[in-house]
């Protein structure tokens, strides 16, 4: 398969888990693939991952000069055919152990990171380019102990649904990923001791009993990154194994 020949797609939070299975994918289907991380140490086994000379930059998506930043240097490399805006993080709690720091962490990194992001590449996407977000299963699972996490990746669905509207005239296509309990860095946010039980816990609600591998998430975000989805828009794909039945 050759969908990314000649194509260009940048894709942040991508020097682990689904992101660097998707950018390894792309460039072995004829692609070329910049990916953002902030962790010197996956920044470069990404390097190693992926052909020689791609970009592999460090960028904070929390840092509010960080879109422009990353404006400058893909401007440098040209223009984007595809955009998998999937940097972010999760961390769980009590509702009572919520505070503001926590809060405009948290909103920062996985809110407004993605929204000036995509300001700042907008301009830099290219006539019928596709743009792909990372939303997250804990959105719709209801979890007691997720309150904050699922408000920032429900915010992410608003958000492309209305960026998808933004965008149509130009061609731009724009959905959103559904990733459920995906085994790369998979709960990586808890303690050791609590991984363990809370990962049975989700999966013994999946039908299909089992966590999903990075390459089935990244596949699917590589399906509406190619022109395979070439209709496709203002949608959501679940990878979850059934979890929430969107």
């Amino acid at each position: 398969m050759s969908r990314f020949n000649d194509k260009r797609v940048l894709i942040t939070g991508g020097s682990s888990g689904m992101g660097l299975a998707g950018a390894r994918r792309i460039a072995a289907e004829g692609g070329a693939v910049a990916v953002t991380g902030l962790d010197a140490g996956r920044l470069a086994e990404a390097a190693k991952a992926l052909p020689h000379g791609s970009p592999v930059l460090h960028n904070d998506a929390a840092d509010p000069a960080a879109a422009s930043d990353l404006a400058e240097a893909v401007q440098e490399w040209g223009l984007l055919d595809g955009l998998w805006l999937n940097a972010g993080y999760a961390a769980i709690g009590p509702l009572e152990e919520i505070d503001a720091a926590a809060f405009d962490a948290m909103m920062a990194a996985n809110v407004r990171g993605p929204m000036l992001q995509l300001a700042a590449l907008s301009p830099l996407l290219a006539p019928g380019a596709s743009v792909v977000v990372t939303s997250s299963s804990s959105t719709y699972e209801g979890a007691a102990m997720t309150s904050l996490y699922a408000a920032t990746k429900g915010a992410l669905v608003a958000m492309a649904r209305s960026w998808a509207s933004a965008l149509a005239p130009r061609g731009i296509r724009v959905n959103v990923l559904v990733p459920g309990p995906i085994e790369t860095n998979f709960r990586h946010f808890l303690p050791d001791t609590a991984r363990d039980a809370f990962e049975s816990f989700v999966v013994s609600q999946v039908p299909l009993a089992r966590a999903g591998t990075a390459d089935e998430a990244a596949a699917v975000a590589l399906f509406l990154l190619s022109d395979d989805a070439s209709y496709v828009t203002g949608s959501q794909y679940a990878v979850d194994g059934g979890l929430v039945m969107l």
